[in-house]
């Protein structure tokens, strides 16, 4: 077993900039991004837990919902993912996509 923690920790910190984000910050990009990720996770997911199927989309629940899509994604991912570079790549994702949400 692989210890997933520093990826739960910064899919969680992620999340948490999100919240405290003012509106504004959402609107400009943030929200957009986090779903994109959220997206992202998710695929990965289903490819791992259901080889062979057409992945289903995450559906755009609002901007203010996008940390709270993340956090379930990047905690389902993290359950799935069987090595320490699949968590590595993992992580890489979260960090990139919270640069380019800038929070």
């Amino acid at each position: 077993m692989v210890d997933t923690t520093p990826l739960t920790r910064a899919v969680d910190h992620f999340a948490d900039r999100l919240r405290a984000a003012p509106q504004s910050r959402l609107q400009r990009g943030a929200a957009a991004e986090a779903l994109a990720l959220a997206r992202e996770l998710a695929v990965w997911t289903q490819r791992l837990e259901e080889p062979g199927t057409e992945p289903r989309e995450m559906p755009d629940a609002g901007m203010f919902a996008a940390a709270d899509q993340i956090t379930v994604a990047g905690h389902d991912l993290a359950l799935v993912l069987e090595n320490e570079e699949e968590i590595a790549e993992a992580l890489w994702l979260v960090e990139e996509a919270q640069k380019r949400a800038g929070v």
